[in-house]
């Protein structure tokens, strides 16, 4: 379909005429004397006699050439366009932020497999989330890993499986032997300043009681709470261990209470893959479409088009010039 993005420019088509017709050919008389035998003057002397007061007029082809010309260019003016078929794009209306830990204590081998065997925590948890990643196409996810301090891994993006690479190289201990459980909330409103998109998810998982932040859980939480964020905490690990091998499941709590969030336990692979389904469900993929169609200017088509005529009128003018001279 082709349309015009600007057709208030066929109001110019009339300009010619007005101008025409407002602005006509200056005349001017002067004194002048006539001679009868002016020719035999003009000869005698050995000159050329100079033009007098002569108004030009156009030929027919010049007239033709001219209107089409002017109406070519009006037509650019107007900006011409073809328009595509609509193309509709699926953008994520929420943000995502995984929050892993990386602590010493995810080294643990107390995961239970599907098939019975054990797994190391981080190595199962890492598992579950490429499955839980992979079903959030169109989304923007980030990466935060923590242990004594928290790291960003990943800013907010939509290429999921750079996220999936990532977490896949993520070590225990990476990030320390610690739990800094506030500090990474913290690190996460801040990768939130950079979205624009008001509903923010942050999934905070955790095996261990916070240990080495800055920030207070719980103090973060509300900060958190203030900018909009909702926090889904999960807890893995042993909640009847000591010292930092027990996971503050009440912090947990309290975190995911504070922000409108929900939290879970999950003790082996199979209970960690129903609280990502649970996560699914309770959060769905949330997003909006934009339709646009395609436009391909078309301007150049009555611009090439003018200079054509405007050549060809030039050539053939010319040429019969040419042939008036040559004649006898």
């Amino acid at each position: 379909m082709i349309s015009l993005a600007f057709p208030w420019a066929f109001l110019l088509l009339p300009l010619p005429l007005l101008v025409w017709w407002l602005t006509p050919p200056r005349r001017e008389r002067v004194p002048a004397l006539r001679f009868p035998f002016f020719r035999q003057i003009v000869d005698t002397a050995g000159t050329e006699a100079g033009p007098g007061s002569v108004i030009l007029s156009r030929g027919r082809l010049q007239m033709i050439a001219a209107v089409l010309i002017w109406l070519m260019l009006v037509l650019a003016l107007a900006r011409p366009e073809r328009v595509g078929e609509p193309i509709e794009m699926t953008k994520a209306a929420r943000d995502v932020i995984l929050s892993i830990d990386i602590s010493g204590s995810m080294d643990a081998k107390d995961f239970t497999a599907p098939d019975g065997s054990t797994q190391q925590r981080l190595a199962a948890v890492r598992d579950v989330v490429d499955g839980f990643i992979a079903g959030r196409q169109g989304d923007r996810m980030a990466l935060i890993v923590f242990g004594s301090k928290a790291y960003v891994q990943s800013p907010l993006t939509e290429d999921l499986q750079t996220i999936s690479t990532l977490l896949g190289q993520t070590k225990v201990g990476m990030a320390g032997p610690h739990t800094a459980l506030g500090d990474s909330i913290g690190l996460a409103i801040r990768t939130f300043e950079a979205s624009e998109i008001e509903q923010r998810l942050l999934i905070l998982l955790s095996d261990g009681a916070d240990t080495a932040s800055r920030m207070s859980p719980v103090n973060a939480a509300e900060i958190a709470r203030d900018n909009g964020i909702e926090i889904y905490t999960i807890g893995v690990g042993n909640p009847d261990a000591s010292g930092e091998d027990r996971v503050d499941l009440t912090a947990l709590q309290d975190i995911a209470g504070r922000t409108g969030g929900v939290y879970f336990f999950a003790e082996d692979q199979a209970g960690l893959s129903q609280v990502y389904d649970r996560i699914d469900a309770l959060a769905p993929r949330e997003s909006e479409t934009l339709s646009y169609r395609p436009r391909q200017p078309l301007a150049y088509v009555p611009l090439a088009l003018s200079a054509l005529i405007g050549c060809a009128t030039l050539a053939l003018l010319l040429v019969r010039q040419g042939r008036r001279r040559v004649s006898p």
